[in-house]
């Protein structure tokens, strides 16, 4: 189908297919099982299906939206193969993922009229917050835009040595100040940093906890308004970050962030390690955020930029 016609590079669509076989195998296992000894999709079939995308940690909610768009599809067509089950499935996924994810976005860009362009960084630490701030610098400086970090998360002294390990390595500069400092004067010393520097982009870290939605909310209000004193309408993106890897969880750490503070985008880490690739369709799905990136192996290239074609293309390759 010219739907899924290839639009990234082979290196990138390489990198990707492989960050997804864990996930790809595990899922197209279960479903030889779910399908052997039968000709068409029947009751059972769709039982079984039903079970392996619970499993592959798309979530319940999203897989019954994807069983009832296949039961559709059964109920106009009564003859429906098993061997037409993948494609049938590919198609569906993708257009689920259609609804949240708009754009057809390759590569690393930022909006003409937004510079410079400030990203707040959240999540729980552990999730690769930091690693993903580091990777997303490396690939806007790889783009000629001008990179400054701010290390806000001042409650652990290890989130700022972790984050100037990254600006060492990536060759960009990093605002920061001393473990328990203010995070709110923190962004906006680096924000006023960014501006006097002509940065392109301005991407601040926030602490990684989630032990109080008020305390954290106060917090990250607070970032907020200070930093709208020195660029009016930041910041432009609130980049929520999720590992993978931990299925189920990331959804309830989903769920408590944008209870907590406006999410606009998604980054979903740690794919490679993990058979658990489904996350991403769910979490796209129920909460109406999309995935902007992708984490699909450890080297600094290996942050992609989401695109639901070929994700879907690599998944059900």
């Amino acid at each position: 189908m010219s739907f899924f016609k290839k639009i990234f590079s082979k290196e990138k669509k390489e990198t990707l297919d492989k960050g997804l076989e864990k996930s790809k195998t595990s899922f197209f296992s279960k479903l030889s099982k779910a399908v052997a000894g039968k000709s068409k999709v029947d009751d059972d079939v769709l039982d079984n299906l039903e079970e392996i995308l619970v499993s592959s940690d798309v979530g319940v909610a999203t897989t019954l939206k994807v069983i009832d768009r296949i039961e559709d599809r059964v109920a106009k067509d009564k003859y429906l193969g098993t061997e037409e089950l993948n494609q049938i499935l590919r198609e569906e996924i993708a257009g689920l993922l259609a609804e949240t994810n708009v754009g057809d976005e390759t590569d690393f860009t930022i909006p003409k009229d937004k510079v410079p362009y400030v990203l707040m960084v959240v999540g729980v630490n552990g999730v690769g917050k930091t690693t993903t701030i580091g990777k997303l610098a490396h690939q806007f400086k790889k783009k000629g835009l001008k990179v400054v970090l701010g290390a806000a998360d001042t409650f652990r002294a290890a989130a700022i040595d972790q984050l100037q390990v990254w600006a060492d390595r990536v060759e960009v500069p990093i605002i920061k100040q001393e473990m328990g400092s203010d995070p709110a004067s923190v962004a906006f010393d680096t924000l006023q940093s960014g501006v006097n520097q002509n940065a392109d982009v301005i991407i601040i870290d926030t602490a990684g906890r989630l032990h109080n939605k008020v305390n954290l909310m106060n917090e990250l209000t607070k970032i907020k308004r200070v930093m709208q004193k020195v660029v009016g309408d930041a910041p432009h993106d609130v980049l929520l970050v999720l590992d993978g890897s931990t299925g189920q969880n990331a959804f309830e750490q989903a769920k408590q962030f944008t209870k907590a503070t406006e999410v606009n985008s998604l980054a979903v880490t740690k794919l490679d390690g993990t058979a658990k690739g489904g996350v991403v369709i769910g979490i796209s799905d129920q909460f109406k955020i999309p995935v902007k990136y992708i984490g699909v192996g450890e080297g600094i290239d290996d942050l992609q930029v989401f695109n639901k074609f070929e994700f879907v293309d690599s998944f059900f390759k």
